[in-house]
């Protein structure tokens, strides 16, 4: 952890002195499994081999698999559950801590800090904003910008969120100290200027190793035993009924556009670390991108593991 702590703070540095690249997302929309597998395929009449399946065969067998009674599901076991309970039990301690206690925490994880801005690295479970009032990164801002400059009773100096995190979610989060500086920030972002990667341990291996998704993401509601909503794909483009070629279908007027690239690091026992670098901020867009477009959710992601439900991976 430490040594990832230091890589960041050495990331940050670099990113803060110079202005990032402009981005240029490169390559088409990456394949599905599916695909993937059937457009590597050659005839196996010419060199001996036992021909492979179609895409539009495999879809059909992927369709068959997401399709089966919920009886053949792996059951929870009462360890999941109790661990799944554990987590959102400290999740909710990490909220209600009093707000100097969470700002002296925060004060001893700085990452970077110079005139302009700081860094620092934000703890899982605990909101960027809370706008029904809870503790926040947010509302302890004031605090942490005294501890910063030493307690000086005269400080003018503030802090202000640029761009934020998931509350599920950890690691650098960068701090403007002035509304000027938040501004220009927001600015370089909006202009693609600001490149921001993720690491995230994978379920499964995601084929191909590397890519982009390029598909759009909307919200629906899932019906059942637990009504709930979630963010869901809503593509482009179909796999004609032959298999032969993809057709592109309207898009829908309420989903929003969303790419993510993405890059396998390393795999091992069934598991990936993968590096994510969204080329927009749609909610839950990496987690949506990766457990439907690759069929690979992030560990411990236990909404977006299984589509009618809520249940632990």
């Amino acid at each position: 952890m430490n040594s990832c702590r230091r890589a960041a703070c050495c990331d940050w540095r670099s990113g803060l002195n110079t202005v990032l690249s402009r981005l240029s997302p490169e390559g088409a929309p990456s394949l599905s499994r599916s695909q993937a597998t059937a457009a590597g395929a050659s005839p196996g009449a010419e060199t001996g081999e036992k021909p492979r399946l179609r895409a539009i065969d495999l879809a059909r067998k992927v369709r068959q698999e997401k399709t089966k009674p919920p009886d053949t599901e792996p059951p929870v076991t009462g360890q999941q559950q109790r661990r799944v309970t554990e987590l959102k039990r400290f999740s909710l301690q990490l909220q209600r801590v009093h707000p100097n206690v969470l700002a002296k925490h925060l004060h001893r994880t700085v990452l970077y800090r110079d005139k302009d801005v700081a860094v620092i690295n934000k703890p899982y479970g605990v909101p960027v904003r809370d706008d029904s009032g809870g503790t926040s990164i947010t509302s302890v801002l004031p605090v942490l910008s005294k501890m910063i400059d030493g307690m000086k009773i005269k400080s003018a100096s503030q802090l202000l969120p640029c761009l934020g995190l998931e509350k599920d979610a950890s690691g650098a989060l960068l701090l403007a100290r002035s509304e000027k500086v938040a501004e220009h920030i927001l600015n370089l972002y909006r202009d693609n200027q600001v490149e921001r990667k993720y690491w995230v341990i994978t379920v499964g291996v995601p084929v191909p190793s590397e890519g982009v998704i390029d598909i759009p993401i909307i919200e629906r509601e899932v019906t059942g035993p637990q009504p709930h909503y979630k963010m869901t794909l809503s593509p482009l483009f179909r796999m004609n009924d032959t298999g032969d070629h993809m057709t592109k279908i309207r898009a829908h007027r309420q989903a929003h556009p969303a790419a993510t690239k993405y890059r396998v690091l390393d795999s091992s026992n069934g598991c990936s670390l993968v590096e994510l670098q969204p080329f927009s901020g749609v909610k839950h867009q990496m987690r949506v991108h990766m457990a439907f477009a690759l069929t690979c959710p992030i560990l411990g992601d236990h909404k977006y593991s299984h589509w009618n439900k809520l249940a632990p991976q």
